[in-house]
């Protein structure tokens, strides 16, 4: 993996601040970037599901009486 130096540099200071390596913060930082990868993904598909086969006006108003709001 190459990194440019200005990264890495923010990287360093940064890790000295958390009070943690660099390999644990790329490990972290990777993980997360994963994740929220897959989120994206699957909110695109449900994006397109619904451009596909859009929800009818009363779809969910069956659901309507259900609702509490509090007080």
């Amino acid at each position: 993996m190459t990194l440019d130096d200005e990264l890495v540099d923010a990287v360093d200071k940064l890790v000295k601040k958390l009070k943690t390596n660099r390999s644990a913060f790329a490990r972290k930082a990777l993980r997360e970037a994963v994740k929220q990868a897959n989120i994206n993904s699957l909110e695109k598909k449900h994006k397109k599901g619904y451009e596909r086969y859009p929800a009818s006006k009363r779809e969910f108003s069956v659901w309507e009486s259900e609702q509490e709001w509090g007080d």
